[in-house]
């Protein structure tokens, strides 16, 4: 959105970047105040972790930034997907080298208790939990369970070898395309797409449909939904592989 909170078009904020690139200050500033909703979005995400709302800000303006400067039209693909993960990437660096995690002891206290209901889970079933199944274990709003994920993240880091792989809907040996979708990264990148494609990614994944409902709900054959599914996967890794 510009400054007015109108939604800016592709081509607008192509022309507007490609001034930039040739040093138009104006464009540039037209540009951050446009995307500010999309930097506090991603910064209000991270403030389970103690931090500052504008401090955070700060940090993502930074990403955003260089995501103007390195955008290029060619890459035919919506600049906010493109830039989603150069501001989540300086996010996570900040608090990576910050090397002090301000998580408050009710949270720290939920994430314990989350990872113990998560082992218990995976010892009677054999499998990891779903975040549905989750979320209906800690008696907490499916929301609420992904705030505790990402402050798991910041306590244990990403991938350590204790932590539970808590996914959003599949379990821990399938596709490393699925088990992405629920990261931060991908939450976000996902609400850049087409309106059908949205609704297969968060049906499939975050209401845990089959592609058989999911065609029925749309009015699409199952081959169509798997295709598109497959399609939407393999773009969003390609971007987050080659952005962040």
């Amino acid at each position: 959105m510009n400054g007015d909170g109108k939604v800016l078009g592709k081509e607008t904020v192509y022309r507007l970047i490609c001034q930039a690139h040739e040093g138009s200050e104006e464009a540039r500033d037209r540009l951050i105040r446009a995307n500010t909703g999309l930097v506090k979005a991603l910064a209000l995400k991270f403030t389970v972790c103690g931090y500052e709302l504008d401090d955070l800000m700060q940090v993502g303006f930074i990403g955003l930034i260089k995501a103007i400067d390195r955008f290029d039209p060619e890459f035919d693909v919506m600049f906010s997907t493109y830039a989603v993960p150069l501001i989540l990437g300086e996010l996570k660096r900040y608090l990576r080298d910050d090397g002090t995690i301000k998580i408050n002891r009710q949270t720290k206290q939920d994430v314990k208790r989350m990872r113990a209901l998560a082992e218990q889970f995976c010892q009677r079933e054999g499998k990891s939990p779903r975040l549905s199944q989750l979320a209906e274990l800690m008696g907490e709003p499916q929301e609420r369970i992904v705030d505790l994920m990402e402050a798991q993240e910041a306590m244990y880091g990403i991938g350590s070898l204790d932590d539970p792989d808590l996914t959003a809907g599949r379990t821990m040996g399938e596709d490393r395309e699925e088990q992405m979708v629920d990261h931060l990264s991908l939450r976000t990148a996902i609400a850049s797409l087409p309106a059908r494609e949205r609704s297969v990614v968060l049906l499939r994944y975050y209401r845990d449909m089959t592609q058989q409902q999911i065609a029925e709900r749309l009015g699409m054959s199952q081959v169509q939904v798997s295709r598109m599914e497959k399609r939407i996967m393999e773009r969003l890794r390609i971007e987050m592989n080659e952005n962040v």
